[in-house]
Order: C-alpha cells, then sequence, then structure tokens
C-alpha cells in the first residue's frame, strides 16, 4: 500500500554505490508489483539476493478441492482441526496448514501450532492471516512483527519470512490464513487518488506497524520454501513447492524504504460504521483483492431507529460465496443454528440465507452487539478442501427449517 517507511541504512540516492565501512558494495532489491508499475520497496543487503546453492521440489501438503455440489449452506467446526493433546507442539505455522476452502483465487487454511515455521515466501500471492489466538513473532526479510490476538498480518508477495509461536503458557497458536493470487490491499473508497486513508475511512496509517528496524542473521546454506505457481506432476491447482537453499541468510537487509513491506493492524482498532437502520456487508470491509474482499464484524452500537431491527434481512448476494468464520462473543443472527464460536458458515451464491427465525424477536431493542467475525466473499464458487470435508456438521443446511426431506 503506498504509506511510505524507511528503516535502517540507505544510500543518499537511489541505484547510486553505497558501501560497507571496508568499502564493498551493498546489493540492491528492487521488490515492486505490477512490472514495477506500481508499489515497491528497496531493499539493501550485505550478500547477492540470487545466490542459490540448491534446488528440489517441496511437497505441498493437499491443496485440493471438491464442488459444494449439490449445493447447500456449510457450517464447519474449526477446532475439531485442532490436534488431540499437545501434538500441535510439532506443528508449525507454514507446513501445518490446513485448507478448510478454496479457489482459484483463494485460499482460507487453517493451523494450531507450536514449532517454528522453515523459512518460506509465497511467490503466488499475498497472505492475510488472521491471529484468532496466541502470539507470535513473524521474521521477515524487511524486520521482525510481533502479533498478537486480533491481528492481521498482512505479508506481500514474495516476501521471505519465518512463525516463531510463542507458546510458554501451554496453549499452541491457532492462524486463520487467507492466501490470495494476487494483492491484498485497503479498499480503494478508503483511499485519496495519491493513496493516503480518508477521514471517512474506518482505520488510517496510524493503525498499521510495520517493521522499524532491520533484522540481521548470519548464516550458509539456508533452506527457503517457496510456494509458487507451476504446472506438471507436482501441481495442485497450478501451485507447486520448491525448496531452495541460499548461499548466505536471506536476512541479511540493513536498510529499507519503499511503500511494499508487511505490516499487522489489530482488528480492535476498526471504527465500526453504523446507521439507524441496519447497514449492508460492504460498511464492514477491511481488504480487497482480486475476485474477494475480507470484512470484519466488530463490537458495535447497532441499529436505533425505533423500530429497526439489528440482525440482518435475509439477503442474496448473487455474485458471491460467503463465508464467516466466528471468532469472539455471541454472534446474534445464528443463534439456533448450532453455530458457536471457531465455526465457520459457508453461504454460497445462489442461495438467499439470513438470519435464523428465532434470532429475529430476540434482537428486537438491543443497543450493542458483543461479536466479532471475519468475513471473506468470493466472486467466484468457493470449494471444499480436505479440512473442511473433515469438519462438517452435516445437520446445519436444514436449521432454517427444523427438518429435512
Amino acid at each position: 500500500m503506498a504509506h511510505y517507511q524507511h528503516v535502517g541504512e540507505l544510500s543518499p540516492k537511489r541505484h547510486t554505490q553505497f558501501r560497507n565501512a571496508d568499502g564493498g558494495l551493498r546489493y540492491e532489491e528492487l521488490m515492486g508489483e505490477e512490472g514495477f508499475s506500481s508499489d515497491s520497496s528497496l531493499l539493501y543487503h550485505r550478500g547477492v539476493p540470487s545466490a542459490i546453492v540448491g534446488s528440489k521440489v517441496w511437497d505441498l501438503p493437499d491443496l485440493s478441492t471438491q464442488a459444494n455440489h449439490p449445493l447447500i449452506p456449510r457450517h464447519l467446526r474449526l477446532h475439531d482441526l485442532v490436534p488431540a493433546e499437545l501434538s500441535w507442539k510439532s506443528v508449525d505455522p507454514v507446513t501445518g496448514r490446513r485448507l478448510v476452502l478454496g479457489n482459484g483465487d483463494v485460499r482460507i487454511s487453517y493451523v494450531a501450532a507450536g514449532e517454528t515455521s522453515p523459512h518460506y515466501r509465497n511467490g503466488v500471492g499475498d497472505e492475510c492471516v488472521f491471529v484468532e489466538s496466541g502470539h507470535a513473532t513473524v521474521e521477515t526479510v524487511f524486520g521482525v512483527l510481533e502479533a498478537r490476538p486480533g491481528d492481521y498480518v498482512i505479508i506481500p508477495r514474495s516476501t521471505t519470512h519465518r512463525w516463531i509461536p510463542h507458546t510458554d503458557d501451554g496453549r499452541p497458536v491457532q492462524l486463520y490464513a487467507i492466501e490470495a493470487n494476487s494483492h491484498i490491499t485497503p479498499p480503494k473508497r478508503y483511499l485519496s487518488r495519491y493513496g493516503q486513508f480518508l477521514e471517512h475511512a474506518p482505520y488510517c496509517e496510524r493503525d498499521l506497524h510495520a517493521p522499524t528496524e532491520p533484522f540481521l542473521c548470519e548464516g550458509e546454506d539456508v533452506e527457503v520454501l517457496v510456494k509458487h505457481r507451476g504446472s506438471g506432476q507436482h501441481a495442485q491447482g497450478g501451485i507447486v513447492g520448491t525448496a531452495m537453499t541460499y548461499a548466505t541468510h536471506p536476512f541479511d537487509v540493513i536498510g529499507w524504504d519503499g511503500c511494499l513491506y508487511p505490516y499487522t493492524f489489530n482488528v480492535s482498532d476498526f471504527e465500526p460504521i453504523t446507521g439507524r437502520v441496519h447497514q449492508p456487508p460492504p460498511v464492514h470491509q477491511v481488504f480487497e483483492a482480486y475476485n474477494f474482499v475480507v470484512c470484519n464484524f466488530c463490537p458495535r452500537k447497532v441499529d436505533y431507529h425505533p423500530l429497526a431491527v439489528p440482525v440482518p434481512y435475509y439477503h442474496s448476494n448473487v455474485d458471491s460465496d460467503e463465508v464467516m468464520f466466528y471468532v469472539a462473543g455471541d454472534y446474534e443472527a445464528r443463534k439456533g443454528s448450532g453455530i458457536n464460536l471457531e465455526s465457520i458458515s459457508l453461504h454460497p451464491g445462489g442461495y438467499a440465507h439470513g438470519r435464523q427465525p428465532s434470532a429475529i424477536e430476540a434482537a428486537l431493542g438491543a443497543e450493542y452487539f458483543d461479536e466479532l467475525a471475519v468475513m471473506v466473499d468470493t466472486f467466484r464458487p468457493l470449494e471444499m478442501g480436505e479440512a473442511g470435508l473433515a469438519c462438517e456438521d452435516p445437520a446445519y443446511a436444514w436449521s432454517w427449517a427444523g427438518r429435512r426431506l
């Protein structure tokens, strides 16, 4: 996103000689989007960022999907995927991800982890990782991020990084990973034509937390797992994996500047937009990408017209599949459906959906909803991943009628 940052040592003039104390040259890397016609950052390495000494196939986790056919709404219980007892201690936040839902534009995965991840780079698209619970340090080529519950961790495409969960409390870090095949940005309607957040936006630059100093590591023959586009016998949906070994440690950037970098944004800093009558879902939007958007439903004052119905009306978002992840609080519209915290609901395009009938009268007169949910709306149909199939509640589709044929 177009919000300029500078960290560490920089040359006075870009693309000119920049030497260390011994007279050796620093190595520039221009990391840019859309053929260097959009946001970019300029990084200064101690070593040569292209120097690899090995490359081999990395077999990706199961990314296969199954169509939602015949068409039904679905309820998925994510915590059924949490490993039993303490076996999560051997699971890491990258290779331990299990695919819940996906299509050609986005993959939604879930992981409960306690092990430090390998060094990792997603060359397919940006990642938006929501921290459901726990704390972690995210080491990146740009510097270090500290991730806490409620954080969205935005990691641009091709950013080398690794996750270090903090499990001193005896519990795993639980992550909801939204992996794009594109870039993930704040919605354009929140930004000026030059990229500054506008006054009506529900968050602003002060709420974004980027690395503030370089993170330098020594080492040789460092392996980085790379997810990238490809074909052939190892491809799953046009995605393949490679383990590349670098001659020197990729975390050797002594300084960088620009408008492309990883950052965190905590959902508690989102300022809900409310009205006298029920507001449509776009007021909850937090990010956008190609063919999908991310929204969050936060604790908020609700509709204050004297005859308002605070829970959502039945609706047909005719262009989208809607995925809701119920994170915290008490989600009013789903009372009586079997949905609880840690649940996902999938309401596909072609199906009118909304509140449970019993939730309508129960919500009348409410002044405040204490609820937190993360929503992904996709403009191509979502299919079920192996993890989604493994944690499904088969009774949900019939919960509005209370019976099935």
